[in-house]
């Protein structure tokens, strides 16, 4: 299995990024698929979760600023960041239980 995530980058408060996921080697729509975040010096923590049904679930503080979706022909996992923060700056992970993939910096400065 390979998760590649990509898109992440440096943004002003307030900007937008899309940040992808290509899945290979596994059956794609059925899994459930996630993203997680690393900052410095802090553990990683869950963002956001959508299941093969599309139903998703996200971590408060990214509530109405995240969205999750998924192209299951495509075997892609998007994670749509809206109105950022300075406290988003992390490295965010695409991951599927229990692989993960490389991760993709995200830098917003304030």
């Amino acid at each position: 299995v390979q998760l590649q995530a990509s898109g992440g980058g440096l943004v002003q408060a307030g900007e937008s990024l899309r940040l992808s996921c290509a899945a290979s080697g596994m059956i794609f729509s059925v899994a459930t698929m996630a993203w997680y975040r690393q900052a410095p010096g802090k553990q990683r923590e869950f963002v956001a979760r959508i299941t093969a049904t599309s139903i998703t679930i996200y971590l408060d503080s990214v509530k109405g600023r995240f969205t999750i979706s998924r192209d299951n022909a495509k075997k892609m996992v998007y994670l749509q960041m809206n109105s950022l923060k300075s406290e988003d700056t992390a490295i965010y992970y695409c991951s599927s239980s229990p692989w993960w993939g490389q991760g993709t910096q995200v830098t917003v400065s304030s």
